[in-house]
Formats: C-alpha cells, sequence, structure tokens
C-alpha cells in the first residue's frame, strides 16, 4: 500500500516563500519583469510556473534560463523560509511556517503503527525545494521512501498526471513487487492531486488546508474531504476501509 502527499498546503504552509523564491532567482536571470502575478501556483509543477513567469516576462523558455533559474532558486528560497518562523502548533500567526493541523501525528502514526504502508511524496516542487521547505518545517524528507518530483514527467510539456505513474514504478523497484492502483492513495489539497489520482484508478483524500473550498475538492471527485488532517481515528479507519475493500470508493469518514 502506498501513500502519496503533496507538500505545499497539504502537509506544510510556508507563507509564498517558494513563489516569492523563484521570483528572485528568475529576476537575476532576466531582469525585474520575472513576476509572479497572474500565475496559478496552486497543484502546477515547478519548471511549468517558472516557463510561464518567462513567456509572462516576454522572454524565450529555453533549457538554458530554466536551469539558471532553478540553480539560483536554494539560495533564495533559505533566505525567504528564514524569515518566518515555526508553529509547531499549526497557528501560523501572519507570516509563521509550520506543519499544517494533524499532520505530524498522522505520518507519526502512519510510519509507527503501519508497516504495511508506504509514505511518498508526490510534489510539484523541484527535489531541493521540497528538502528545504520540509526541513524548515520539522518534517523528514528522507522519511518518504518513494519521492517524485515536479520535473520527474518523462514528457514534454510536463503535466501531473504524469506523476503517478513515476511513483508506482518507484515503488516497484523499491519493493520489488507492483503496487495494485486502488492500493494507492493521493493526498492533497487542490483538485490538480485529486485529478492525478482519478486518471489513474488511486484513491484521493483531499484536505482544504491549502486555500481550494471544500466544494471545488468534492465536485472534483475526491473519495474524502477533510477540513484538516487532525481527525486521526476518522482518517486511520477510513484509510484502512479502503484498502481493504481493493477498490476506490467513497467510505464515509
Amino acid at each position: 500500500m502506498l501513500i502519496l502527499f503533496d507538500i505545499d498546503g497539504t502537509l506544510i504552509r510556508t507563507h509564498g516563500a517558494g513563489m516569492r523564491a523563484l521570483e528572485d532567482a528568475g529576476r537575476e536571470v532576466v531582469g525585474p519583469s520575472f513576476s509572479a502575478d497572474g500565475i496559478d501556483f496552486a497543484g502546477s509543477l515547478d519548471p511549468v510556473i517558472i516557463a510561464r513567469m518567462l513567456e509572462r516576462a516576454g522572454h524565450e523558455v529555453t533549457p538554458t534560463r530554466l536551469a539558471d533559474v532553478r540553480a539560483r532558486y536554494p539560495a533564495h528560497l533559505r533566505r525567504h523560509l528564514a524569515r518566518r518562523p515555526i508553529d509547531a502548533r499549526g497557528a501560523f500567526g501572519e507570516s509563521a511556517s509550520g506543519p499544517l493541523p494533524g499532520v505530524v501525528v498522522l505520518l507519526d502514526h502512519l510510519t509507527r503503527q503501519r508497516p504495511a504502508i508506504t509514505l511518498g511524496l508526490l510534489t510539484g516542487n523541484f527535489e531541493e525545494g521540497a528538502r528545504l521547505k520540509l526541513e524548515h518545517c520539522g518534517l523528514d524528507h528522507d522519511a518518504f521512501t518513494i519521492r517524485v518530483y515536479g520535473d520527474d514527467s518523462p514528457h514534454t510539456p510536463p503535466l501531473r498526471d504524469h506523476l503517478p505513474p513515476v511513483a508506482t514504478e518507484r515503488f516497484t523497484r523499491h519493493a520489488g513487487r507492483p503496487v495494485p492502483a486502488e492500493h494507492v492513495l493521493i493526498i492533497g489539497d487542490t483538485a490538480h492531486d485529486v485529478a492525478c489520482a482519478r486518471a489513474h484508478g488511486h484513491r484521493s483524500l483531499a484536505v482544504a488546508t491549502g486555500g481550494s473550498r471544500r466544494d471545488r475538492l468534492e465536485a472534483a471527485g475526491a473519495d474524502l474531504v477533510v477540513d484538516t488532517l487532525e481527525d486521526l481515528a476518522g482518517l486511520v479507519k477510513w484509510i484502512d476501509a479502503g484498502f481493504e475493500q481493493g477498490a476506490p470508493a467513497r467510505v464515509p469518514l
């Protein structure tokens, strides 16, 4: 069994540190016209976001420009994260970063009490961004056995829907056996997370901690929508019931 977590808005909140870091990195490469204004980051992939920002600024998207922005991104991300103190309680205030409500307890339970479940990441972040954000918020990046990032799509142009097969292939190599589609659960905070799960016959759990309204997540077809990940007993019951049934089904929480 494989559970794949999105990062931003699902596991952690960093108050736009990644967006601002990308802006600063891009401005070093092409100048002040590089901006995130009008760019939808939710559910997107970092290489796609950079390409859109270059296009909006009137610059040709080339492999060299993409690589130059990416190379400058981690230093700016460290700087922006450092400006946001950690609030482990999940209250956050106006600028604090940290794990979202229920995340630490849920991850600890799944790691310690559910050895048959493999945890993974399925994120639009570059690997270096994912690691910096998670570790800044006190989560262990390497505790997620299967990790798929925003530049892992084998197709051009890359889409989030391309990422689940990468995850299941990596699981097969790690475990020495394939994982049935219905034994994969994707947890995220946007309709894009739900859509990429449904595209491959996986289950989806949508959490409304990233800005998407419940009704939009429900309309996207999530198998379960919750306000936060705080109801440990209910979530574990739902997860176990779905895996036992062996097929995607909307099991009441």
